[in-house]
């Protein structure tokens, strides 16, 4: 089949950007990569420069690749990533226009490479157990309830490729940050950091300029890995919660990443709304041994 292309191509982070229009051949059993590999082999037999974007184990499990189609992170397939995109889902003649993922936090390195290094450094503050625990303990040697675990295997299955940051109209980073606290909250071994974990990762994503998330739904519509909007209430309980028990100096992370310290009537508000989602409760955390 024949498509025509219009990729964003810009030399580096400084040079300016611009939507440049290409014709590419592909069949219908080449995945979204393979065409864009097809293409480069002619643009690099005509002397020119051919379309960098990130790529690396192209099963849908590193994360690695990312970019806009028309408009839709990842293209039009739900929960799928581009390199498990395939062309079948195109026709003779499609028009499709690709660019980078558009975040303050996620810089244009070259064409649709970002720098997802904001990512990173989230994880960095506080996406972690910092406890040694040793080799692989046995299967059952500590329980964890069947839904707990589920709702964490369903949280680890994030891969970061920033879909939700590019989806969003805030550019938030809300459901990755969800993503990574409910999976290690949710287990034995994450309860002891919970607190500090979610205020240390809020703390940082307020700092590497991603925005607030205001629920609507773009970044869980888009996420290939099906993470969903429910884990962002669980972000913000534990953050309201973390934030009522730890000092005014810990609630914003002052003493870890130099945050703005919260005014008294916004710790008031948020020791009020600790008490509330404290008295409703969670049966997941109830089931979380202690």
């Amino acid at each position: 089949m024949k498509l025509i292309l219009h990729v964003w191509r810009q030399k580096n982070a400084a040079s300016k950007g611009r939507m440049a229009r290409y014709e590419a051949q592909a069949n219908e059993h080449m995945s979204f990569l393979e065409m864009l590999d097809v293409l480069n082999e002619d643009l690099v037999s005509r002397g020119e420069d051919p379309i960098a974007f990130d790529h690396d184990c192209r099963e849908g499990i590193c994360g690695s690749c990312g970019f806009m189609i028309n408009g839709i992170a990842h293209g039009p397939l739900p929960s799928t990533t581009v390199c498990q995109l395939h062309m079948r889902s195109f026709q003779e003649g499609d028009e499709l226009y690709i660019e980078p993922w558009r975040a303050a936090a996620f810089p244009v390195i070259k064409d649709l490479v970002v720098d997802r290094g904001a990512f990173d450094r989230i994880i960095a503050a506080g996406g972690y157990i910092s406890v040694s625990a040793g080799s692989a303990p046995d299967a059952n040697a500590v329980p964890v309830p069947k839904k707990s675990a589920d709702m964490a295997m369903d949280a680890a299955q994030c891969i970061g490729c920033g879909a939700c940051v590019a989806a969003c109209p805030n550019a938030s980073a809300s459901l990755f940050m969800s993503a990574k606290t409910t999976h290690l909250g949710l287990l034995p071994q994450g309860q002891p950091e919970r607190h500090e974990r979610v205020l240390t990762m809020v703390a940082a994503a307020s700092l590497e300029l991603f925005g607030n998330c205001t629920n609507i739904g773009e970044c869980e519509a888009v996420c290939p890995k099906d993470i969903r909007l429910e884990f962002i209430a669980r972000l913000n309980r534990d953050f309201i919660k973390a934030s009522w028990v730890y000092r005014q100096e810990r609630a914003c992370g002052a003493d870890i990443l130099g945050c703005r310290r919260l005014s008294s009537r916004r710790l008031e508000f948020l020791h009020f709304l600790s008490r509330l989602f404290y008295s409703f409760g969670d049966p997941v955390d109830r089931q979380v041994p202690k």
